[in-house]
């Protein structure tokens, strides 16, 4: 099950997925494109909290170099980098 998110909301996720850096830029925008829209309600949730962290936490996520601590999160980041892969 999947919510819908009004068309407002979705701006500013696709707006939020636009960071500093390209790598993250092209990562974030290709979830939000392919798995976000079908995703269960917690994962949408866990992704948008995800976009709430700074770069260079993603960074670090991403990259294994440390793990979150919400396991929806560390979830979401799996799921990147399998997108990345």
């Amino acid at each position: 099950m999947t919510i819908t998110a009004d068309p407002a909301h979705l701006s500013r996720l696709r707006w939020h997925c636009r960071r500093g850096m390209r790598e993250l830029d092209v990562l974030l925008m290709k979830y939000f494109e392919r798995v976000y829209p079908d995703a269960e309600p917690a994962s949408q949730q866990a992704f948008e909290s995800l976009l709430e962290l700074q770069d260079p936490v993603i960074l670090i996520y991403l990259t294994g170099s440390a793990r979150p601590e919400r396991q929806d999160i560390a979830d979401v980041i799996e799921q990147l980098t399998r997108i990345g892969a």
